[in-house]
């Protein structure tokens, strides 16, 4: 519902395929993006993956291919600390910085999964 007037969705399905909406590290339920850098960024942006892949009854084991886009790309290091945490099954990843990301940022993570 928060993002019913965006004009984007959070994931499109196709037959056999769920592609999620790029995710920053937005708690969706203050509105604002979380404290901490880096790591509190990924671990937030991951949840929130979690979330719409959960809503669509699938979970990160589905996921194939990752997108990640830095601010900074001196924080790859940090960010994978937190990565690795989640994404055991080592899906594909591309991985570059960018600056500018929405919301001020550090990190947006889109990923594809296999349903």
């Amino acid at each position: 519902p928060s993002r019913s007037n965006t004009p984007f969705s959070d994931a499109v399905e196709t037959e056999n395929l769920l592609f999620l909406t790029g995710q920053i590290g937005k708690d969706h339920t203050t509105g604002n993006l979380v404290e901490g850098g880096i790591k509190a960024e990924t671990k937030q942006c991951i949840e929130n993956i979690m979330a719409v892949l959960q809503y669509h009854k699938l979970d990160l084991d589905n996921v194939a291919k990752c997108t990640i886009i830095l601010k900074d790309i001196n924080d790859f290091t940090a960010f994978n600390e937190i990565y690795i945490q989640y994404f055991t099954k080592k899906p594909a990843r591309t991985t570059f910085a960018a600056s500018g990301l929405a919301g001020n940022a550090s990190i947006e993570i889109d990923v594809i999964a296999v349903k």
